[in-house]
């Protein structure tokens, strides 16, 4: 089977060389695009919303702080790490389960007002009784 491939191996390598060298310039072209920017913007702080954040830090995670340091981001890459951080401890803090009120939900005062006034019009009524009242009441 090896020999089936063998002549289109020289047409891979040609093919995949040429895709990293167009992948190479492009990224040529970004870093080049992102120095120019710098020295426009200067000492001036760069405000981003929390979603731009967000995916520059996915992204430089994966590059990860060798790399960052070498393309010469906008960013430090501590602080494109340090955002990621954040972000997995944003997910992981269980905030969504904190918003919700555990255990049954409370009356409204209405009922409770109208529980103590049968239970005061009806003195010898236990609980049960009055929890059938209120059944009758609702249908």
């Amino acid at each position: 089977m090896n020999f089936i491939l063998q002549p289109w191996r020289p047409f891979h390598l040609i093919l995949a060389g040429w895709v990293n060298h167009r992948q190479q310039l492009a990224i040529d072209y970004l870093r080049t695009e992102n120095q120019i920017l710098r020295e426009k913007l200067g000492k001036r702080r760069i405000l981003l919303d929390d979603d731009q954040r967000r995916r520059l830090a996915v992204k430089g995670k994966v590059l990860g702080r060798k790399l960052l340091d070498q393309v010469g981001t906008l960013f430090t890459p501590d602080t494109i790490l340090r955002w990621h951080r954040l972000l997995v401890a944003r997910k992981w803090d269980y905030s969504d389960r904190r918003q919700k009120k555990s255990g049954r939900p409370a009356l409204s005062q209405e009922i409770r007002d109208l529980v103590l006034r049968i239970a005061k019009e009806n003195p010898t009524w236990g609980y049960d009784r009055i929890q059938g009242a209120l059944a009758n009441l609702g249908s």
